[in-house]
């Protein structure tokens, strides 16, 4: 059966029920843990975190780890110790 035709019989309407919602943060959990350690070593990666929360039990994707960090306002900057080399060659 049709789940609108079955809404509109129980209900009395057949309007769509309610999308969305607040979602708790699934590393709220972690939050102190990930605050300290960034403070420990500022240069981590996001990559390198997901690897040491899964050292730690918490499995989590990418890009939820992203959007916590971007909730926090943590964002990750470029380096230029980490640029590559120039691709001109010196002559001699």
């Amino acid at each position: 059966m049709i789940r609108w035709c079955t809404r509109q019989r129980t209900s009395g309407t057949c309007a769509a029920k309610p999308m969305g919602g607040h979602r708790r943060p699934i590393l709220l959990a972690e939050r102190d843990w990930l605050l300290a350690r960034l403070s420990v070593a500022p240069d981590l990666t996001i990559r390198g975190l997901l690897s040491e929360l899964g050292d730690r039990g918490v499995k989590v994707s990418y890009g939820a780890l992203w959007a916590f960090l971007a909730a926090e306002g943590l964002t990750f900057k470029k380096n230029a110790v980490r640029h590559r080399a120039s691709t001109t060659r010196r002559r001699a």
